[in-house]
């Protein structure tokens, strides 16, 4: 029921508005000018809109507010952790000293950039062709002689791959 009185009380206001809005040019222009017509045109928009945020704020409730919960203290527990013995770090190889990575830097800069547009052709490669070795290279040469039955396990094995791709 109070939804269909605030719509009888929308309805009854905009329609007091529209009544006034078209009254105002019907009044003698010797009366009412200019100005005085855009004053009543004002007046009544700020009726307007301030009767509709009212509607908008009644529909919408108050607004949570936010209470910050009451700091505590936890007291810190102590714990002991066991000393770990010394253990040896694992040695990697780098990809820049990898046999790929030696057999590729052989090769011209044409050639290396040649090398890379094949991989990109084939949809090895999504990097820039600029015929350097990178992880992207590596990644790209590594997947297509994985898919090719090959390995890059020594140099030599590297120059087949490579020259596969170049003639």
């Amino acid at each position: 029921m109070l939804l269909s009185v605030m719509n009888a009380k929308t309805t009854v206001i905009a329609g007091l508005t529209a009544l006034t809005i078209a009254a105002v040019p019907a009044t003698p222009a010797q009366a009412w000018g200019e100005k005085e017509q855009g004053f009543v045109a004002g007046v009544a928009t700020a009726v307007i809109v301030d009767e509709i945020l009212k509607n908008r704020r009644a529909r919408m409730g108050a607004a949570p507010v936010y209470v910050a919960p009451a700091p505590t203290y936890v007291e810190p527990r102590h714990t002991y952790v066991e000393p770990r013995t010394y253990v040896e770090p694992r040695r990697t190889t780098s990809l820049y000293a990898t046999p790929a990575a030696r057999a590729f830097q052989s090769y011209s800069a044409s050639e290396r950039k040649a090398i890379q547009r094949k991989l990109r052709a084939w949809g090895y490669y999504r990097g820039g062709i600029d015929g350097a070795f990178g992880p992207g290279t590596y990644n790209a040469i590594t997947a297509y002689a994985r898919d090719e039955g090959t390995s890059l396990s020594s140099t030599a094995k590297a120059y087949g791959v490579y020259d596969g791709l170049l003639f």
